[in-house]
């Protein structure tokens, strides 16, 4: 797999490794990394091998948000004689970065992020994209995007509701305050925290081998399952899964993973 500009990937026992690589501008986001990421996403998901995939930042910090450079070029962007059509390439500009971002919760196999450092405005926009999120204590998460004067619009006004609730989303984006790694995890906007950078490497491979050993087919059937219900109603739900299980539920997944119960042994489960 060929390495997009500053994303680096790496893929081990079923374990994609994809770092965001530019430390020396603390992993801002500019325009190869948001194509480059979607990119790898996609090649990730379909690949039979990759069965869980870790992302974190190469550096001191996970992701310092959108490249500024590139936030002011959104400006040259909607430039047009005509307001309309400007505002129409605009919007379609905003899509596509929307896009990259979804790729990670569209991805059907189960997505960690490893936070350390800062997780600002994109950065946290591409961790709650993520299936699960990590952190050290001192890391610094913050919705940062009404102190630059703007209304976030990729994903994170979206998401975070449904993960930390109504309340605490509306006063991370009015007050635009950091939240450390410690009091991110009282909130639910992580599901841990280790001590420093090398403990939450090491905490989140042990995870993300731990997942790797499961059946591949059912741990995407879960993730579309919760994904699906969280935009639609128990009904609708219901439904969705009844349709999955009468297509997946009878699978050589199925068969292995009883009797490896009665052989008293783990699964080995194909890609």
């Amino acid at each position: 797999m060929g390495e997009p500009t500053g994303i680096a990937v790496e893929v081990a026992e079923g374990i994609a490794r994809v770092r965001l690589d530019r430390p020396e501008a603390a992993n801002a986001l500019h325009e190869p990394m948001w194509f480059g990421l979607r990119d790898t996403l996609r090649e990730l998901d379909a690949d039979p091998s990759t069965r869980v995939i870790v992302i974190s930042g190469n550096g001191k910090h996970f992701c310092s948000g959108i490249d500024v450079a590139m936030l002011a070029g959104l400006k040259e962007t909607a430039s047009d004689p005509s307001p309309g059509h400007g505002a129409e390439k605009l919007r379609r500009t905003i899509l596509d970065l929307q896009d990259c971002l979804t790729a990670v919760e569209r991805c059907r196999k189960p997505v960690l992020a490893a936070v350390h450092g800062v997780c600002i405005g994109a950065g946290l926009d591409l961790a709650v994209a993520c299936d699960l999120r990590y952190a050290t204590p001192d890391a610094s998460f913050v919705l940062k995007e009404v102190d630059m004067g703007l209304a976030a619009d990729v994903g994170v006004l979206q998401r975070l509701p449904r993960i930390v609730g109504e309340g605490i989303a509306r006063e991370m984006a009015y007050t635009c305050r950091p939240v450390s790694g410690t009091e991110a995890k009282e909130l639910r906007l992580v599901n841990g925290v280790f001590d420093d950078a090398d403990a939450l490497e090491q905490g989140v491979a042990a995870l993300a081998a731990e997942l790797a050993a499961k059946s591949p087919l059912a741990l995407r059937g879960t993730k579309q399952a919760i994904t699906y219900a969280r935009d639609h109603s128990v009904a609708d739900g219901l439904d969705q899964i009844a349709t999955w299980n009468s297509g997946a539920l009878i699978s050589a997944d199925l068969q292995e993973a009883v009797t490896a119960f009665l052989e008293k042994r783990p699964g080995v489960y194909r890609d």
